[in-house]
């Protein structure tokens, strides 16, 4: 995953790197590593011409929305497209390294420098294939494949499928039965059921057929539109349907031992023949007989490129001061401008802070409730005196903006060796199960980072000491602690100081490199300072612009991300 502008980071970062790190005293190697880029990109911007274009209330032409050029169809036609966007503004660097070092939330997602308004971010991905494979919209549109993967809805009063269940798949064109679905099992992402698909036989449409090329429509288009699924091959018996689209299924997130050894190798039943359960086992990890291995053509895997183009939002506020002020906050010390300006940064990094954070907290959300969804894992819990039966716990709004809630079990604290510390301790085991989830789900690693409210961030510095089960433990119990105040088992504290102090909610997250999948956030203009005085009062006015974007990237960007709650019920954590 990269920004599509290449450069000699080398160079840039001897270049930059020292001036950096002499006016805002940051060491970290990784952001540095950014910022000398975003301090590059800056140098090119301010050369072009030496002048600053200013658009006064839209008094002359703007240059309206970013958007790529349209498709010229043909060499002979660029003449006719539709042209894009990508002007390039000014701004002043030193402000724009303020921002950039007071910002808590650029500590907690990868950086990846813009060089203009637009970028593109590449990514790859691998699927279960087996045959032809035409990509469209990220999707196959024309495939034979092994495996799919779809949302199922079982009809009333029948058991949900179990691995090597075999059932019929009734598409499009009313071919009966026309594919056989063995089951695999469920996605452990969103929770899919994923089939193994053949063709079969004693229907009407004997072509269709796995791996075969021939078909008007391949395997993967008719079961794309298949509604029903039954359990004989007269289809008569309906025993579910689909409830979504189907597609393929992503090796890295999803992965199939059998794919690579003897799972697949038992036959089609005869024809006129009913199936037989269990005939094959579908998820086995058995290699092949050496004879078996020699005649068996090898299954096929896919891989697919995808481009995300990404285009800079805005922030921007302004400010103005009397030429009264101005004069007369001078006989106090005061630069009443400089103020001013002081005062315009901590907006725009108190704003990029808070959405940066709620992006956290809404992919976490979102985590949170397919895990509870795929497998039933619900770290959230609810402490009470009377430990009452399950109830429902609301996270807050996932990254759809749809509020979700689980089920947790109350865990009765009146019992005897419960006390305030243990139920402290509790929640440090919450910390690292989260982190445990997040390296487990999301395959990249554990959690690197927590972000909590005070009162929360009060009960982990309390047990921070705990005797009888010690945790690896480097949390500061310094009273008035902002921001980072330590680490639990390797995950990093932070404080946000804008979450109300009785919020509980925890973001668990995972920093990325820019190349996994996750929150990139991408500056283009970090910030951008214009001093004008104001024609009517002759009174300077000043205006701070921030244009970034904040990239939800890669396949399953949540699993990075884990968001829990607690209440509580006549018992506190402090």
């Amino acid at each position: 995953m990269y920004a599509n502008h290449l450069i000699n980071e080398a160079e840039v970062q001897k270049t930059w790197a020292p001036i950096i790190e002499e006016a805002t005293g940051i060491t970290e190697r990784s952001k540095l590593s950014w910022m000398s880029k975003y301090c590059h990109y800056h140098n090119l911007n301010e050369s072009v011409y030496n002048t600053v274009h200013l658009n006064p209330n839209m008094n002359v032409q703007g240059m309206n929305a970013p958007a790529f050029p349209g498709d010229p169809t043909s060499m002979s036609n660029f003449y006719s497209q539709t042209p894009g966007s990508g002007d390039k503004a000014f701004s002043l660097l030193p402000i724009a390294m303020q921002v950039a070092a007071q910002t808590v939330g650029l500590d907690l997602v990868p950086v990846v420098p813009m060089a203009g308004p637009m970028g593109v971010l590449t990514y790859l991905d691998f699927v279960y294939s087996g045959g032809r494979n035409a990509i469209a919209g990220g999707k196959a549109t024309s495939a034979a494949p092994l495996l799919i993967k779809a949302p199922l809805a079982m009809a009333t009063g029948e058991a949900d499928l179990v691995a090597n269940d075999l059932v019929y798949a009734d598409s499009a064109g009313s071919r009966n039965s026309s594919y056989e679905l063995t089951f695999v099992g469920k996605s452990r992402i969103d929770g899919y059921s994923i089939f193994r698909v053949r063709g079969n036989t004693t229907g009407t449409a004997a072509l269709y057929k796995q791996g075969s090329e021939s078909a008007a429509d391949a395997i993967y288009q008719a079961i794309a539109n298949t509604l029903d699924f039954y359990s004989d091959i007269g289809g008569t018996t309906a025993v579910g349907a689909w409830t979504g689209g189907s597609e393929l299924v992503k090796a890295l997130e999803d992965h199939i031992p059998g794919f690579t050894g003897n799972a697949f190798e038992a036959n089609n039943p005869a024809d006129g023949t009913a199936p037989t359960f269990g005939v094959e086992n579908i998820n086995s990890a058995n290699p092949y007989q050496r004879g078996v291995g020699e005649a068996t053509p090898d299954n096929n895997l896919g891989l697919s490129l995808f481009n995300k183009s990404v285009s800079a939002k805005t922030y921007q506020v302004a400010a103005a001061v009397t030429r009264e002020q101005v004069q007369d906050l001078k006989q106090f010390g005061i630069d009443a401008v400089a103020q001013v300006e002081a005062v315009l940064i901590n907006e725009l990094t108190q704003s990029i802070n808070k959405y940066i954070l709620d992006r956290i907290f809404k992919n976490g959300v979102t985590n949170a409730y397919q895990v509870s969804q795929v497998d039933g894992t619900v770290l959230s819990a609810a402490f009470d005196t009377t430990g009452g039966a399950a109830s429902n716990i609301s996270l807050g709004q996932d990254n759809t903006d749809v509020v979700r809630t689980v089920p947790v079990t109350s865990v009765n604290v009146s019992l005897g060796g419960e006390t305030q510390g243990t139920l402290q301790r509790r929640i440090l085991t919450k910390l690292l199960a989260a982190s445990n989830l997040i390296a487990t789900r999301g395959r990249r690693g554990p959690a690197t980072f927590a972000v909590t409210g005070g009162k929360m961030a009060t009960a982990i510095q309390n047990v921070a000491g705990f005797v009888p089960y010690p945790m690896s433990n480097t949390v500061n119990q310094a009273g008035g602690s902002l921001y980072p105040i330590g680490a639990v088992a390797g995950v990093t504290i932070y404080v946000d100081p804008t979450r109300q102090f009785n919020d509980l909610k925890i973001a668990v997250g995972r920093k990325g490199d820019g190349n996994s999948p996750g929150l990139v956030f991408m500056p283009y203009l970090m910030a951008e300072s214009v001093e004008t005085i104001a024609e009517g009062t002759m009174a300077p006015k000043i205006a701070v612009k921030s244009r970034f974007d904040l990239v939800d990237a890669g396949f399953h960007p949540q699993t990075m991300y884990y968001t829990l709650d607690f209440t509580l019920t006549n018992v506190d954590i402090i």
